[in-house]
């Protein structure tokens, strides 16, 4: 093979065995500012997500956090990944996840690649969820997580209540520590364990694996040390803790046995994330909420024939999340000793 697919994850052509994000495209803001060329107002603008995918999971937990599912409405698309990308759900498909349902804007597309191009029929890059899309203007205002939760968090506080529009998930005292954590947890964690699971080389995959579990490693110290329930010690979730949580949801479930991370597991190995992961999930509804389990299985196993040809899904660990205060057997007898 020569040229590469959407479907293959490292090109082909790539000697070096490692899987190279690529930038996200659209790259516009919403704005409460007079005269902003997308201003903030209710039910213009939608978002396409997929519950699978980690980086459009940030956008529905900010969305519930901040309390913008009035004014944001949202789709998301299939969990299948096929040749021409994300599918939408068809009118005769009882597929679970609220909204998971045909593009209600748009009553002719089947994918979500029809959406880019609208925007440019010779588009080239991924089709890459979450979409923020402009109804009124019929375009893509952005397609990149991080600039998207980050429009959440106050361009829409003209038309919240309180207590959503009191909401801080980057509190001025802490932004320069969380742009600092963002830094290393998105390469090595977040986007380590795609560096992992799509090396084409044994040299590729050992590489990322040992930095993927030595940053772990961090993020444990940092838990166990931290005097709230919250990445650093802060008194409430912020955005450090939404965009660790996306990937650590999937970790046990799909990350250590699809994407080889199986150095060691979160429930076993690392009781200071696990504690914080169950309490995300148990406590905060934004989080247990948005998190949509046969979503997350099914894409990976099923979507990934570059590397599970048969695309067979495990059927554990079970449960997907242990429920707080209950241990894996081998943390039990630990704990007896």
């Amino acid at each position: 093979m020569d040229k590469k697919g959407i479907l293959d994850w490292v090109d082909p052509k790539d000697k070096t065995g490692e899987f190279k994000r690529q930038p996200s495209v659209f790259r516009d803001f919403i704005s409460n500012e007079p005269g902003a060329e997308f201003p903030a107002e209710k039910g213009r603008y939608h978002l396409y997500v997929s519950y699978a995918c980690p980086w459009a999971h940030r956008t529905l937990i900010v969305r519930k956090l901040k309390g913008l599912e009035d004014i944001i409405p949202f789709t998301s698309v299939h969990w299948h990944m096929a040749e021409k990308g994300w599918r939408f759900a068809t009118a005769d498909e009882n597929v679970p996840g609220e909204n998971t349902t045909p593009d209600p804007v748009h009553a002719d597309f089947t994918h979500l690649r029809d959406i880019y191009f609208s925007q440019n029929p010779d588009y080239s890059g991924r089709f890459t969820v979450p979409i923020l899309y402009d109804k009124k203007s019929k375009r893509i205002v952005n397609n990149e997580s991080s600039e998207i939760i980050r429009m959440f968090y106050h361009a829409f506080d003209a038309l919240l209540p309180e207590p959503y529009k009191s909401v801080s998930l980057l509190p001025s005292k802490l932004e320069k520590e969380i742009d600092e954590l963002n830094d290393w947890i998105y390469n090595d964690i977040n986007n380590g364990v795609y560096k992992s699971g799509f090396a084409t080389t044994q040299e590729a995959y050992e590489k990322a694996v040992h930095i993927l579990f030595n940053s772990l490693d961090r993020v444990e110290s940092l838990l166990a040390t931290s005097t709230t329930p919250y990445l650093l010690s802060s008194p409430h979730v912020t955005e450090a803790d939404v965009r660790l949580y996306t990937t650590i949801a999937r970790f046990d479930p799909v990350y250590v046995q699809h994407f080889k991370c199986n150095i060691r597991d979160i429930r076993s190995g690392y009781p200071a994330l696990h504690k914080w992961l169950r309490h995300l999930y148990w406590d905060i509804p934004a989080f247990g909420e948005t998190t949509q389990w046969e979503h997350i299985k099914k894409h990976y196993t099923k979507s990934h024939g570059q590397i599970n040809q048969f695309a067979i899904t495990p059927v554990g660990p079970l449960p997907n999340i242990l429920p707080k205060g209950e241990e894996v057997n081998a943390v039990k007898a630990a704990g007896r000793k």
